[in-house]
């Protein structure tokens, strides 16, 4: 029996996930095993799968299916109906980016992540910034062709891209309303924290006692390691397929807590990943619903659950079992302190969540100009450090802590930034509905049991895939349209009443 137009076009799709998975498989790869040497040859391997993944998206035959099956959409299922909206979306996206532009991009991109890393170990902007120019100018064109196909502004292009739904106005209306409240917060939290400060943890834990006891909780938070795997890298991420979800990590020695933060903020990607549905795993509805989502999931585990009490209670025997320190500083009181310590600083993965806002108001600011022109390259160091001093009142002193702190520029992730801030706003609304439905979460995480949490994120958020919008997906777990409310209550209730 011959296949319909639909049926045709999933097939189509399963072949674009397989290229898109193999090229995440590839950048995870550089971050991780691959000899410096090799970028140009990576970036033509990568070049060649995005260039496929993006012919076959584009092709004339899909297209045609694709009017087909809307023509006969009355015999589809609802699932089916949303997958054909979701492969529609994905085609338009695709076929207003040129496929020369594609592979420039892709190429450039490649090139631009190894000279990043070079110019942050040697923290020397200008190696970078040639390069980074490179990556502007195209990506600023692939906004305009992408704005002029979607009707959006060319910024709104790309932040649909990563967060689709979403546009400036509603992510600068979210962070007007945390900008106004943040100063104050700041200041407040920073001046009830100065009269108990927390005890240093002097005992260290080695790099390799760390990685034990992150992948023990990783074991029983239910990490399926038969089909994923944890690694170390620069910057830590989350890359693969929900069949093999690649998680890595740094881990540094004087700082026992750090890396193990990182670990579970990537187990919370990975979770949502590996929830997503499973029957329609390789079709777009199958998907995440956008990096606002997914950073919600990572930060609802990191931030909200992980650094409370409840979960320390459960953390600490483990530092004392695997890690072999003890003392006062290790008491979860202490260590409750420690991980909720608010401070002025300049590296964002290390900023705590009440400042953490303002990093990526920066970025957000920054990011736009330069896609606009309005601010030249090699004015970005400055623009960077002046900007981040009026706001933390702090100063990078070289430029590894200040414009070459994150590699997201370099790969051509613009429009990406607002997703971490927006995911903490929904990650706080989606925690006061979670608490509301499980009053015994906390003696559930105390007690090393996270499937209750885990069940009810399956049933709220994992399993709508891509289905839903990322409005109605907010609405329909926690009955309530996404606002920054929710995220200021969470704040000033953890860091006020202490």
């Amino acid at each position: 029996m011959a296949q319909s137009p639909y049926q045709q076009l999933e097939q189509e799709f399963r072949r674009v996930h397989a290229f898109r998975t193999a090229a995440s498989i590839l950048r995870w790869d550089s971050a991780v095993m691959m000899p410096r040497g090799s970028s140009d040859l990576r970036g033509e391997q990568l070049a060649a799968l995005e260039t496929e993944a993006h012919a076959l998206v584009t092709s004339p035959r899909v297209s045609r299916l694709l009017d087909r099956a809307d023509a006969n959409a009355q015999g589809l299922e609802d699932w089916q109906v949303a997958n054909l909206r979701e492969m529609r979306r994905e085609r338009d996206h695709a076929i207003a980016t040129p496929h020369n532009l594609v592979s420039r991009l892709a190429k450039a991109t490649s090139r631009a992540e190894v000279r990043w890393l070079e110019a942050k170990q040697k923290s020397d902007f200008s190696l970078f910034a040639p390069h980074l120019e490179e990556v502007v100018n195209l990506t600023r064109n692939k906004a305009s062709f992408l704005g002029k196909a979607l009707n959006l502004t060319p910024y709104d292009a790309l932040i649909d891209e990563f967060s689709p739904g979403l546009t400036t106005k509603e992510i600068d209306s979210i962070f007007t309303t945390l900008g106004r409240r943040l100063p104050g917060l700041i200041q407040d939290v920073i001046d009830g924290q100065a009269a108990r400060p927390p005890l240093d943890l002097s005992g260290r834990i080695t790099p390799s006692k760390q990685r034990q006891i992150a992948v023990d909780i990783m074991k029983t938070i239910g990490f399926p390691f038969d089909r994923g795997r944890i690694d170390e890298s620069e910057h830590p991420f989350t890359g693969g397929a929900p069949g093999d979800i690649r998680i890595t990590t740094r881990f540094i020695p004087t700082d026992p807590l750090s890396g193990l933060m990182g670990v579970l903020h990537e187990t919370g990607h990975a979770m949502y990943d590996l929830g997503l549905p499973e029957a329609w795993r390789g079709q777009p509805v199958g998907r995440d619903r956008g990096m606002a989502v997914q950073e919600s999931q990572s930060l609802l585990l990191e931030m909200f659950i992980c650094r409370n009490r409840p979960f320390l209670r459960y953390l600490r025997p483990l530092l004392e079992k695997i890690g072999g320190v003890s003392g006062p500083e290790w008491e979860v009181e202490n260590l409750y302190r420690v991980l909720t310590r608010v401070r002025r600083s300049l590296i964002r993965v290390d900023a705590d969540e009440i400042t953490y806002t303002m990093h990526i108001i920066l970025r957000h600011e920054l990011e736009k100009e330069l896609l606009l022109g309005e601010l030249k390259i090699k004015d970005l160091p400055e623009a960077w450090n002046s900007r981040i001093h009026d706001r933390l009142g702090v100063r990078p002193s070289n430029d590894a802590e200040g414009c070459l702190q994150d590699v997201h520029w370099a790969v051509g992730s613009f429009g990406y930034f607002p997703s971490y801030s927006i995911g903490a706003v929904i990650a706080a609304q989606l925690y006061e509905s979670l608490r509301s439905d499980r009053p015994e979460l906390d003696e559930e995480i105390a007690a090393g049991h996270f499937a209750g949490l885990f069940d009810w994120l399956r049933q709220n958020i994992y399993r709508h895939g891509a289905m839903l919008s990322t409005p109605e997906l907010i609405q329909n777990a926690t009955g309530k349209p996404l606002s920054a409310a929710a995220w200021v209550r969470y704040a000033e209730g953890k860091y006020l009443a202490d």
